[in-house]
């Protein structure tokens, strides 16, 4: 799900799940936005073994539309399965393990962990125990 609070609004929220929620925070391109919302799922299918856009700037492949020059995407992994991901030529990213353990590029990262990759141009993720990570392709 995607919220913009935008002007005049304040945001709150409840998570009954036992499972904390990931809260990713993304400032917008330009302050005083319209407040809105968007809402979308994501089958299991698209993000098993490849690397699913789940939000950008123009809502493309079905992905939310964000209010900045980013991509965020989701892969899940299973052990010793891998993905890869290139790099526009001056574009950095960011990899969050949520839940698992995989290799970046041959180092390796636990669940919880997070990577910033500057210099490189291909990122390779491989899962070496069932993972899912987020995928932050930022200007």
């Amino acid at each position: 799900q995607r919220m913009t609070a935008g002007k005049g609004i304040r945001h709150s929220e409840y998570n009954p799940s036992d499972e904390g929620p990931v809260q990713i925070w993304i400032l917008p391109e330009k302050n005083g936005l319209e407040p809105s919302y968007e809402q979308k799922s994501f089958p299991e299918a698209e993000k098993h073994g490849k690397v699913r856009l789940i939000a950008s700037r123009e809502g493309a492949n079905g992905s939310v539309r964000i209010n900045q020059d980013a991509k965020l995407y989701v892969s899940v992994l299973s052990p010793e399965q891998e993905v890869a991901h290139r790099l526009e030529k001056g574009r950095h990213a960011w990899l969050q393990v949520a839940k698992g353990a995989v290799e970046l590029n041959g180092k390796a990262l636990d669940q919880g962990d997070g990577a910033a990759i500057g210099d490189e141009d291909r990122l390779t993720i491989k899962g070496t125990k069932d993972s899912e990570v987020l995928l932050f392709d930022l200007a």
